[in-house]
């Protein structure tokens, strides 16, 4: 009992947060199982699914998940793996390391369109397969002990995550678009990709640790990342057919190919697409955001409450925040099976996103007033909501992003994203740690405003039809 006391005991920083995942742990499965038993009669079910959808789902949530490990295996360790190198004789400075980090989000931005335009013209399996190689040259970067080749790397990694996230959504959307019906499953699809993208998450996690341990460094974490970057491609190359966007044919026949400039007009002319574009970009930017600043905020609240030096079990907080993303993409399901609009849902996230931000603000910018359990639940809150997020994003651009320009289209929203975070991150002296999670916070009340609006013309639309 002492043992058990210890393990899950609020008296302790681990115990605290032990107790906590075993009590979200329990919630996700009661939440998996009551969605699956309230689901109303007529909504989408497996005993109706035509089997081509069932066949789509298997070949891409297999590869979607393959891919999101290798991704998922390199974040516990990608501060540790860039710190302990030397260089001339001196160990790697937290500014090296933070150019590193800026890196890849700058090669992001500035090759996401044309990464985008060249895995609509030459095929998203080609491109999903292209992340694979790509994404593994960076991996294996972190082998070596120049710097040069580290900034190659991470050049490298920036680029394989715009392909990471538009190839394989592209592929999916247009693969479901051949089928009958196909298209009234993608919601239920990307629930499952993200449903299932937690548990890999917090497997990456345990796997990674035993990575690292059994080749005595970081690197052994980005070592395996490898191996399921090489399975995941050799899937997609083996059980995807090719496709690419669909474009319009010309008056000798021949299909238009469209550019970074005709992807900018159709945003332009669509209201909708700007709408969707600009919730992507705020809603990631608070995200990434928040990624480089939930360690400090969750550290001082640790200290403040067991004591200074004690350890912040970062490991578990991380299991936390994932069981929370399953959560979130479970509640997602649940709306989409009762036929409530993705854009009303979106928006209504977006508002619970903002008060959760907001109310981490609060918690670290009046330490002594606000209690710690604030910070945490608010932490929770908005990781239920990233949770809910990425389907509901995923469902929200396949509805209005077109298929001639979708790839592009979802890079070109990428530049004001990654603008964005290294603006905070260049700025962190001058913003402090309240001030980082404040631009979080208005980012995403941004994003909320922008859905509400999405949600109102989605409204008119509906009643004028």
């Amino acid at each position: 009992s002492a043992a058990l006391a210890s393990t899950f005991g609020p008296g302790t920083a681990a115990g605290l947060f032990n107790a906590a995942l075993a009590s979200l742990g329990v919630a996700a499965v009661a939440a998996k199982t009551a969605q699956r038993n309230m689901a109303p009669e007529g909504s989408v079910d497996a005993s109706a699914k035509p089997a081509a959808v069932r066949s789509l789902q298997r070949r891409f949530l297999s590869v979607f998940w393959m891919l999101r490990m290798s991704d998922w295996l390199q974040g516990p360790y990608f501060y540790q793996v860039y710190s302990t190198k030397v260089f001339n004789g001196v160990t790697a400075s937290m500014a090296t390391v933070s150019r590193l980090f800026l890196m890849g989000f700058g090669s992001t931005a500035i090759a996401g369109p044309f990464v985008g335009k060249a895995t609509d013209r030459y095929g998203r399996k080609a491109g999903t397969i292209a992340f694979g190689l790509i994404y593994a040259l960076g991996a294996i970067s972190t082998k070596s002990p120049l710097l040069w080749v580290l900034f190659l790397g991470r050049i490298m990694s920036g680029i394989g995550t715009s392909l990471l996230f538009s190839a394989p959504e592209s592929w999916l959307v247009a693969e479901a678009g051949k089928i009958e019906g196909g298209m009234d499953y993608l919601g239920e699809t990307f629930g499952l990709a993200y449903a299932g993208d937690s548990i890999v998450a917090i497997t990456a996690g345990q796997l990674a640790s035993m990575a690292a341990a059994a080749r005595g460094g970081a690197t052994g974490a980005f070592e395996l990342s490898v191996v399921f970057l090489a399975l995941g491609s050799l899937l997609a190359a083996t059980t995807w057919k090719e496709n690419v966007a669909s474009g319009e044919t010309q008056s000798d026949g021949s299909q238009k190919t469209f550019t970074i400039s005709d992807a900018l007009k159709v945003v332009a002319a669509d209201q909708k697409i700007l709408l969707v574009g600009a919730t992507q970009a705020l809603f990631e930017a608070a995200m990434y955001i928040f990624v480089l600043q939930w360690p400090p905020a969750i550290a001082a609240a640790v200290a403040r409450t067991f004591g200074a030096g004690t350890v912040t079990p970062y490991g578990k907080i991380f299991s936390c925040f994932m069981t929370c993303c399953l959560l979130g993409s479970t509640l997602f399901g649940a709306m989409s099976d009762n036929g409530v609009a993705t854009e009303r849902s979106t928006a209504g996230m977006l508002t619970l996103a903002t008060a959760a931000m907001g109310a981490g603000v609060a918690a670290t910018r009046w330490p002594t007033a606000v209690p710690t359990a604030v910070l945490v639940g608010s932490f929770f809150a908005f990781e239920a909501c990233v949770g809910m997020y990425f389907p509901s994003i995923g469902t929200l651009r396949s509805k209005y992003i077109p298929d001639a320009n979708r790839s592009v289209i979802m890079n070109l929203f990428g530049i004001p994203l990654n603008v964005l975070v290294v603006s905070v991150f260049l700025s962190i002296n001058k913003l402090g740690l309240s001030g980082a999670l404040g631009v979080s916070a208005t980012s995403l009340g941004l994003a909320a405003l922008c859905m509400g609006k999405l949600n109102r013309i989605q409204k008119r639309e509906a009643l004028a039809t």
